[in-house]
C-alpha cells in the first residue's frame, strides 16, 4: 500500500509488502489442488488509532493463479472456475473488525469471486503488535458452489470447501500505533 496524501494526520498508516507476503489456497481433492496467486494488492487503512476502524482491502489478479501445473492453472482460469476473462479480480473488503483476543481478530467482509459477492469471515492473528512491523496471518473458508463453481475436473473428486490463507507483512509508515485491547 502506498499511503495517500489525503489521509488525516494522527491516523495509523500501514504499507503491505507483497514480496514478503503471500495469498494461498487449498482444496481437498483426489489430486492436490493448492497454490498461490502471484499478483495482488492489499491495503490496510484506519479512520483512527482504534483497530476496529480498520479496513482490509485485498484485490487478487485471478489469472496469476499458480498451482505448479499448467493444466490445473488453465482449468482454474477457465469458465468453470475463476472465469478470468470475464472476472479478472478476486476481492475481499472488510466491513467490520472484531478483536477476539490480544492478537486475534475476526473480519466480516464482502468476498467476490466470478462476479458473485457474498459475506464471508476472515480470522486473523497479528504478530509484532506495537513494534511498527508485523505479520497478519489468517484464514477464510468458502463453499465454491456458492460462487457458481459447480463443475469438477474429469476423474478428480473435488471438495466444495476452499481454504484461503493470507500472510501479509505490514509496516506502519506514519501515524500513532494502533490501540488494541489487552
Amino acid at each position: 500500500m502506498i499511503p495517500s496524501l489525503s489521509q488525516a494526520q494522527g491516523v495509523p498508516v500501514f504499507a503491505i509488502t507483497p514480496a514478503e507476503s503471500s495469498i494461498r489456497f487449498d482444496v481437498e481433492a483426489s489430486v492436490a489442488i493448492k497454490g498461490t496467486f502471484d499478483k495482488w494488492d492489499a491495503t490496510l487503512t484506519f479512520a483512527s488509532p482504534d483497530v476496529t476502524t480498520g479496513v482490509l482491502d485485498v484485490k487478487i489478479q485471478a489469472a496469476t493463479v499458480d498451482t505448479g501445473s499448467g493444466l490445473k492453472n488453465g482449468k482454474l482460469k477457465g469458465s468453470d472456475f475463476f472465469d478470468v476473462d470475464h472476472n479478472p479480480l478476486i476481492t475481499f473488503k472488510s466491513t467490520k473488525i472484531l478483536q477476539t483476543g490480544p492478537n486475534t481478530f475476526e473480519l466480516d467482509g464482502n468476498f467476490t469471486i466470478r462476479g458473485v459477492t457474498r459475506p464471508e469471515k476472515l480470522t486473523l492473528t497479528v504478530s509484532g503488535v506495537g513494534t511498527g512491523t508485523g505479520t497478519i496471518s489468517g484464514t477464510l473458508y468458502f463453499d465454491r458452489k456458492d460462487y457458481g463453481m459447480n463443475s469438477g475436473i474429469p476423474f478428480i473428486k473435488i471438495a466444495n470447501r476452499v481454504e484461503v490463507n493470507v500472510a501479509l507483512k505490514g509496516t506502519r509508515v506514519s501515524g500513532p500505533p494502533l490501540a488494541l485491547k489487552q
